[in-house]
């Protein structure tokens, strides 16, 4: 049965977030009316804890959900067995007040490319799926995170096939459709397709995604939701299939920055999986300290190379002015600025930094670092690697296309561990100069973030070409930068038109949530799809 308490929504919201370090920001009234999935996790756990419904009441109404809206929009891949079981069980832990923590009892999703205990990992390829029927028998790291956490994991979204593209085309649930656009044309982004359109429309409060490239902000920015691109190691990528090691980055997507907060801060941590993860103890609730007021004072460095104005719609344009405006409304500074390494020069001076140290070309998408992550993923499978990497190496590499195409090379590349290969190892060392000429850019322009449209143009249809216009996306994965994209407006047509993105120095992720958080209550752009 539910508790009852006499606590106001408003003190139940204070006192979850003395006990959890729970952010502490309001959400719009309206969405919180008759849909708990509809607010923040803040809300919904005040909710639970006045007794308005249990975490049981809510999964039950997120699975339809994703039975229904899911699957007509192709954003579910699979939908986890025992997600009724956790709710249940989060509800006997509230009973007994002993709640693990902020997300106990929150309905979550993971990516199609996660392993997930007693459920197929599909990869959200047709092919792969059919190679690799059986049941996987452990979670991935994150996952094993989140659920120790508390969480509803309630299954995983689809993606591209194997995370590789950024449209949402999958061949095995076929392709996501964007829940903004009543024409069924226009794409929701990739590849985190399903895990932006879950949360965007309210089946999950929030979900797993990786991006080497763009692959949580495009989704992000295409769907009017936030996406977090971390820092470079911070979330290890155990028991994740691999893509480029020295790229990418996994985070969450979420309807409001303070639950992607929430999420980053139960997954971020070294593990020892994970070779390029980040060493050191992750500290729990380091996300935890968001206000509306951050950005009074705060100095944003605007790039205006990173905002292509010439080649915008004026839609774009006026929903990036108001972001601009947004901000210094809210009491920022905002300037001009020039970093030293930009989205049009930071691949050729990684290779001149290279040069410079005698050392071979920097090769972010090397062969064999692809290669040897496969080789550990199917390990920490408890599989054959062998037998497993030979089995799906067409399927794979159909688009991986660097690997070889014939076995005995693939087999001898794959035994060479990622963290010496030699074109990674000097990709590392040039990023690390570029990072260092940039944090001493901004340390003497005292600039606490950069600021610019994750993207200068709208979702296109699904089957056409993407406009000509180079993005800022790719900067950021070869920096290693961490960033948060949030929603900054929509068309005449009620499409979202441009998120902004908050981008800093490796390691000052809790200072961007902090800057985004502000934004996002000074414009309050999000709007839920009218689904």
């Amino acid at each position: 049965m539910p508790i009852i308490t006499p606590l106001s929504r408003r003190d139940a919201l204070a006192h979850l977030s003395a006990l959890f370090t729970l952010p502490f920001v309001e959400w719009p009234s309206w969405s919180l009316a008759a849909d708990p999935l509809g607010g923040t996790i803040a809300q919904y756990q005040a909710g639970r804890l006045r007794g308005e419904y249990t975490a049981l009441d809510v999964t039950t109404r997120a699975l339809d959900r994703c039975r229904t809206g899911g699957a007509a929009l192709h954003a579910i891949d699979t939908l986890s067995a025992s997600a009724h079981a956790e709710a249940r069980a989060s509800d006997a832990r509230l009973r007994s007040k002993t709640l693990r923590g902020p997300l106990d009892g929150v309905p979550l999703f993971a990516k199609s490319i996660y392993d997930m205990e007693s459920t197929t990992t599909s990869a959200s390829s047709a092919e792969w799926a059919r190679l690799f029927p059986q049941r996987v028998s452990r979670d991935a790291i994150e996952v094993t995170r989140l659920r120790a956490a508390g969480a509803v994991i309630l299954g995983k979204t689809a993606a591209d096939d194997f995370a590789y593209r950024g449209n949402g085309t999958s061949s095995f649930t076929g392709q996501v459709l964007n829940p903004h656009d009543r024409t069924g044309l226009r794409t929701p982004g990739g590849s985190s397709a399903g895990s932006a359109v879950a949360v965007a429309c309210g089946m999950a409060f929030c979900a797993l995604g990786t991006d080497d490239g763009g692959s949580n902000r495009i989704p992000a920015q295409f769907t009017g939701v936030v996406g977090v691109k971390p820092t470079f190691g911070l979330v290890p990528r155990s028991g994740v299939i691999p893509t480029w090691p020295v790229l990418d980055t996994h985070g969450p997507l979420a309807r409001s920055v303070a639950d992607a907060a929430l999420m980053l801060d139960a997954i971020a941590g070294h593990d020892a999986d994970d070779a390029l993860s980040l060493r050191g103890t992750w500290r729990r609730g380091t996300l935890g300290a968001l206000s509306i007021s951050t950005l009074r004072g705060a100095r944003l460095g605007f790039v205006e190379l990173h905002a292509p104005r010439a080649q915008m719609t004026a839609d774009c344009l006026r929903v990036l002015d108001a972001a601009l405006a947004d901000c210094t409304g809210a009491g920022a500074i905002v300037e001009s600025y020039a970093p030293p390494v930009d989205r049009v020069t930071y691949r050729e001076q990684f290779a001149t930094f290279a040069r410079e140290r005698g050392d071979v070309a920097p090769n972010a998408n090397s062969p064999a670092a692809t290669a040897n992550a496969l080789r550990r993923y199917f390990q920490r499978q408890g599989v054959d690697p062998k037998d497993a990497a030979q089995r799906g190496l067409a399927s794979y590499r159909a688009f991986y296309d660097v690997l070889p195409a014939e076995w005995p090379a693939m087999d001898a590349l794959m035994a060479q561990p990622y963290e010496t290969d030699a074109a990674s190892v000097s990709f590392l060392r040039s990023r690390e100069t570029a990072v260092s000429q940039l944090a001493a850019h901004m340390k003497a322009r005292s600039i606490d973030a950069m600021i610019y449209p994750t993207m200068p143009f709208q979702a296109p249809n699904a089957s056409d070409a993407w406009p000509d216009v180079r993005t800022p996306l790719g900067y950021g994965n070869w920096l290693g930068l961490p960033e948060i994209s949030v929603p900054a407006g929509y068309s005449a047509d009620g499409m979202p038109a441009g998120n902004l993105s908050f981008v800093g120095l490796p390691g000052s992720d809790a200072r961007l949530f902090a800057l985004a958080a502000s934004y996002e209550a000074a414009s309050g752009r999000f709007r839920a799809p009218a689904l």
